[in-house]
C-alpha cells in the first residue's frame, strides 16, 4: 500500500493562510455597513406634509355589514 506524500503540505498550508486572510480583508472592505443615525435637534425639524392632515376611516371587507 503506497504511503501518503506529505512533503508539500507545509507549503500549501503556509500559502493558504495569507491567502484566506487577504480574501477576508477584501470582503470586509467591500461590505456596506449602515451608518448610525445622526442626532438632530428636535426643535429644528420641519414637517413637510403634502396632504391634508385629517383622520380617515378605512373599511375592510370583513367589517362591513353583510348584504342579503
Amino acid at each position: 500500500m503506497p504511503q501518503l506524500d506529505t512533503s508539500a503540505w507545509f507549503t500549501i498550508i503556509m500559502t493558504m493562510l495569507p491567502t484566506l486572510y487577504l480574501i477576508t480583508q477584501l470582503k470586509l472592505l467591500s461590505a456596506n455597513y449602515h451608518q448610525p443615525p445622526s442626532q438632530k435637534n428636535p426643535n429644528l425639524q420641519t414637517h413637510n406634509i403634502h396632504w391634508q392632515p385629517k383622520w380617515t376611516k378605512i373599511y375592510s371587507p370583513h367589517s362591513q355589514p353583510q348584504q342579503s
